[in-house]
This record gives C-alpha cells, structure tokens and sequence, in this order.
C-alpha cells in the first residue's frame, strides 16, 4: 500500500488554520487542506504492514478501507478511492470534520513516528467527490412494500435511514428539532461543522426518497401507539441527551446553565432562526466550563466568538500526562494524553482536580463558584474517590457557567414509557445483538442504545441496525 518506502522519505503534513485574530471573528471553518499533488504524497506513507490496526477494532469504528484510498490517491486515482470510502461510511463529510480519529493513534506508524494523515485523506476524498459530481442519489431498484419510522436524526437515524431507503423500505425519519440533523445540527459549532455540509447530504438523501418530518416529537404530537400501527418497524436513534447535572447549592441562579443549551441557541443564531436577543451571550463576560471534552471545548470556542472578557475550563479527574512526541505512547490504543484544542488556543485558562463545591449569586443571578482542590486517592477495593484537600478553598468571579460534564443516557420521555422498552443498567435502551429492543419490531441504535460515544460510532451502528430491520 502507498509506497514502500514512502514512510521514510516523506514526512507528515497536515492543513493549516487561519490565525486566532481573524477566525474568533466568525463561525465559518478555519481549516485549508493540503493541494491534491501533497495529499498524494501523504498517502505514499501508508506503509504495507501486516496488519493494519487503522481499520481494525483499535482504529476506525466503522472500519473504513484505510490502506487501500491511501494507496489509491497515492496512485492518483480519486474516483475509485471515492467508492471504496463510500463502502463503509455514508458520511466521510461529518467524520472527516468532526472524528477524534482514533484510527491514526492506531496507524502503525504511530508506534514509533508520526502517523498517516488519515483524517484529512478521507475529508479531500469525500470534497473532491462532491465536486465532481460522484456524489449522487441513488434511490433503490425496486420497492420492498415494507415501511420504517427511524426516530432522531443524528448520525445514527440519518446512517440508518440512507441505508434501510436503498434496501427498498418506505423510511420516514423524525426529528423534534425545526431542522434534520440532530447532534451535527445543534451540538456541534459551525466553526467546526458548517451546516451546508450537512445540507447538502440531506438533499441526496431527499433524491434517494427518505422522507424527513422535522419539528414532530413522537410521544407528544405523534403517539407511540400510531407508529406501531402505521409502519412495520420502528427505529430509535434519539441519542444519549440525558445530560450529566451538577447538585450543589446555587444550581438553580440564572447563569448556570447546561452546555447544550448554550450551544443550540447559539447554533440556531447562527443559522438564522433566533435573533441575537435570544441566545445565551458571553459577551463581555467571565465564563466557567466545567468538563475538559469536546462538547466543552466548543462551548470555549463559542464563548471566544462571542466576545467574552475571561474564559476558565476546569476538570474535577487529573491532568492528563503532556505528550508532545508524534508517536502513540499507548499503541495502537487510544493515548490518555493532554490534548489542545483549536478553541483552547484562541484563549482559555484550564485547571484539572478541581472540586465545584457551590455557586453564590444575589437576587437570583451567578456572581462566583466556589472551587476546592481534590486528590483521587485508590481504596483497597481498587477504587478511586475523591478528597478533598484542606485549605484550597478559592472563588472564581463568574457571569456565566456551562455543564459539560457529558451524558447519563437516553432521555426516558413518553415515548419510550409508552412503548414499555426495558433499560439496562446505565439506564440506556436495552437491545439484543441484533438491535431489537424489549419489543417485537422496535430496534435502538446509536448512543440511546451505547451511551454516549463518537459520530463514527453512532453512524456504524446505524448501519448495522439497519441491516437487522432490513432482514427482520
């Protein structure tokens, strides 16, 4: 694959950004990808190992044919690395944007050097073949008579929906939301995810005969009961949305507020369905994130465009290890090392074994957070808890505090009680092997079922859920 010796002459290149002054000056991308002629060059580092770990449980979720699009744009052939990618991922769009890309922390350089630039092979793979029309509609041959209702459209119910509309079915997807798209639409930043992206790939999907019913929640405006009568099977894909609170004295004071709401107004701003009035504004304000993942990095970044005075993120776990080799100290492994964001970059102070303790406001509105440093200290059944470190009581003067401190599980709304599904023991939606919930014709897929995890994840399990509604 790519050229044998391709590893040792060529070194890793990667896209280069727009400086921190102009790009906290709007929402669009910053990112500019290398030319056609340089990606080729890094697909000509893919090396021929035996097994390759990028595409393997370790690496891509949705195990993409890695080796084989580096060995093919290496040989300079576009069109065909375009059909191997679409083999295995309906949307190397979002992924190619958006994924943490565990498959180059895997890549087998990563035991040693710098890994193939994976990533953005598969994001120029996907943009050129937009651009030359190779992306096109492709409804089904002939019509099964059978019909799906998929709910949530997220990276799941959209995977789901494209797959299950070209195996013959009749497939109507919901979303609660004005707009499809779920967690790509509403959680995620422009900055890193433009919307037209996702535009454009719901207009194939259209083309191909999915039909989309925005702005319907079922349970409220549909019943359950109306969907078990209307169609002959019922795919949940509503995501993990049950987000992680914080109980302390104080979380009720206007300032405090979950780190989805924030960035779905803000979102919706943006794309031109709220006023300005409407959002939740960090402009001129001292601003706390709690939580150290990607949904509070955004949360950074978005505060940042805003115009905020002051930006804080704290973490109650440790400081991750500070790694600044190009290797994997952990391969093929997923490293639990510190990682910069681009939106930590434009701007924030971050701290980690941080305990919130309580927020402190007047006449109902955040003036501080009362902060205390913990150490995690083992108990002898190997478990870690927290203590408390006497006499690092400090505040911290904040306007405006986001919870980004991740998901417990699916929302249990009316839907699900009315359908009487079981949960398992994290309170998820409980399904066999084969994605088939608690009751006969309604399957779970996505992070309703798994828990909160990655959109690559969420899009693989929407494929295989749809092979089993398929053959069920």
């Amino acid at each position: 694959m790519g050229k044998p010796s391709g590893f040792l002459e060529y070194k890793r290149l990667t896209y280069s950004e727009e400086p921190v002054k102009g790009r906290v000056k709007h929402y669009k991308e910053f990112s500019t990808s290398l030319k056609s002629s340089k990606l080729s060059i890094q697909g000509a580092r893919c090396m021929e190992c035996g097994t390759p770990f990028c595409h393997t449980s370790f690496g891509c979720p949705v195990m993409n044919l890695i080796p084989e699009w580096n060995d093919l744009i290496y040989r300079d052939l576009w069109h065909e690395a375009y059909e191997r990618l679409e083999m295995t991922n309906n949307f190397p769009e979002f992924t190619g944007r958006v994924c943490p890309a565990p498959c180059e922390t895997a890549c087998t350089l990563s035991i040693n050097d710098s890994p193939v630039t994976i990533k953005q092979i598969e994001l120029a793979i996907i943009e050129k073949a937009f651009r030359e029309g190779w992306v096109k509609p492709r409804p089904p041959e002939k019509e099964s008579g059978k019909s799906v209702a998929i709910i949530g459209s997220g990276p799941a119910g959209l995977a789901a929906a494209q797959q299950l509309r070209r195996m013959g079915h009749y497939v109507v997807l919901y979303e609660k939301s004005a707009k499809m798209g779920g967690l790509l639409r509403y959680g995620i930043p422009d900055f890193k995810l433009e919307k037209r992206i996702i535009d454009r790939r719901l207009e194939q999907m259209m083309a191909e005969g999915v039909r989309f019913r925005p702005d319907v929640e079922i349970g409220e405006d549909l019943s359950a009961r109306y969907l078990r009568k209307r169609y002959d099977a019922i795919l949940i894909t509503t995501g993990a949305g049950e987000a992680r609170d914080l109980h302390v004295p104080g979380r009720e004071f206007k300032g405090v507020y979950f780190a989805m709401e924030y960035l779905k107004k803000s979102n919706m701003y943006v794309d031109g369905l709220i006023p300005e009035a409407d959002i939740i504004s960090a402009k001129g304000k001292n601003v706390l994130v709690l939580g150290g993942g990607d949904t509070g990095s955004d949360c950074v970044g978005t505060a940042n465009r805003q115009g905020a005075k002051k930006v804080y993120q704290i973490e109650i776990m440790p400081k991750p290890q500070e790694w600044n080799d190009p290797w994997n100290p952990d391969w093929p492994n997923w490293p639990n090392i510190l990682r910069t964001s681009s939106s930590h970059e434009e701007g924030c102070e971050r701290d980690w074994n941080i305990l919130s303790k309580s927020f402190t406001g007047e006449n109902g509105t955040l003036k501080k957070v009362n902060l205390a440093r913990i150490n995690w200290v083992d108990e002898k059944d190997g478990a870690k808890v927290i203590r408390e470190i006497k006499g690092t009581d400090f505040t911290l003067d904040v306007d405006l505090v986001f919870l980004s401190m991740g998901f417990i599980h699916v929302e249990h709304n009316r839907l699900l009680q009315d359908l009487k599904l079981e949960f398992d023991s994290r309170g998820n939606i409980h399904s066999d092997d084969l994605y088939q919930t608690s009751m006969e014709g309604v399957f779970t897929a996505g992070d309703a079922n798994t828990g909160a995890s990655l959109i690559v994840r969420a899009i693989y399990h929407g494929r295989q859920a749809a092979e089993s509604v398929n053959t069920y």
